[in-house]
Protein backbone atom coordinates (compact mmCIF):
# COMPACT_ATOMS: atom_id res chain seq x y z
CA UNK A 1 0.00 0.00 0.00
CA UNK A 2 1.57 3.51 -0.97
CA UNK A 3 0.21 6.62 0.67
CA UNK A 4 0.72 10.53 -0.66
CA UNK A 5 -0.32 14.20 0.75
CA UNK A 6 -1.93 16.35 -2.19
CA UNK A 7 -1.83 20.16 -0.73
CA UNK A 8 -4.97 21.91 -0.95
CA UNK A 9 -5.68 25.31 -2.32
CA UNK A 10 -7.59 28.32 -0.95
CA UNK A 11 -10.41 26.98 0.93
CA UNK A 12 -9.29 23.53 -0.28
CA UNK A 13 -7.89 21.24 2.33
CA UNK A 14 -5.01 18.88 2.08
CA UNK A 15 -5.85 15.41 1.48
CA UNK A 16 -4.32 11.90 1.80
CA UNK A 17 -4.57 9.09 -0.42
CA UNK A 18 -4.31 5.65 0.01
CA UNK A 19 -3.36 3.40 -2.81
CA UNK A 20 -2.68 -0.42 -3.55
CA UNK A 21 0.14 -2.16 -5.36
CA UNK A 22 -1.31 -1.26 -8.44
CA UNK A 23 -1.20 2.03 -7.63
CA UNK A 24 -5.31 2.65 -7.75
CA UNK A 25 -6.83 4.72 -5.38
CA UNK A 26 -8.75 3.10 -2.48
CA UNK A 27 -8.86 5.40 0.16
CA UNK A 28 -9.04 9.45 -0.16
CA UNK A 29 -9.52 11.38 3.32
CA UNK A 30 -8.58 14.70 4.89
CA UNK A 31 -5.53 14.78 6.06
CA UNK A 32 -6.62 17.04 9.68
CA UNK A 33 -9.84 14.00 9.45
CA UNK A 34 -7.90 10.59 9.76
CA UNK A 35 -9.98 7.59 8.08
CA UNK A 36 -12.51 6.40 10.55
CA UNK A 37 -12.36 2.59 8.83
CA UNK A 38 -9.14 1.40 9.44
CA UNK A 39 -9.50 -1.94 9.72
CA UNK A 40 -11.05 -2.35 5.93
CA UNK A 41 -7.39 -1.56 5.46
CA UNK A 42 -5.40 -3.70 7.62
CA UNK A 43 -3.96 -0.61 10.08
CA UNK A 44 -6.30 -1.07 13.41
CA UNK A 45 -4.58 -0.23 16.28
CA UNK A 46 -2.42 1.77 14.15
CA UNK A 47 -4.10 5.45 14.52
CA UNK A 48 -0.93 7.63 16.56
CA UNK A 49 1.27 5.94 14.38
CA UNK A 50 -0.68 6.97 10.94
CA UNK A 51 -1.49 10.21 12.22
CA UNK A 52 2.41 11.19 13.03
CA UNK A 53 3.42 9.40 9.78
CA UNK A 54 0.47 12.23 8.05
CA UNK A 55 2.11 14.89 10.22
CA UNK A 56 5.45 14.51 8.79
CA UNK A 57 4.98 13.45 5.10
CA UNK A 58 6.12 15.91 2.63
CA UNK A 59 3.49 17.21 -0.20
CA UNK A 60 3.61 15.17 -3.68
CA UNK A 61 5.56 12.48 -2.45
CA UNK A 62 4.31 8.82 -2.98
CA UNK A 63 5.78 6.67 -0.46
CA UNK A 64 4.98 3.17 0.52
CA UNK A 65 3.31 2.63 3.80
CA UNK A 66 4.78 0.75 6.22
CA UNK A 67 3.89 0.65 9.49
Amino acid sequence: MYIIKVKGKAKIPDYIQLRDEKFVLIAYFRADRPLQKLEKFGLEGKETELKKLIDSLPFGKLQKLEL
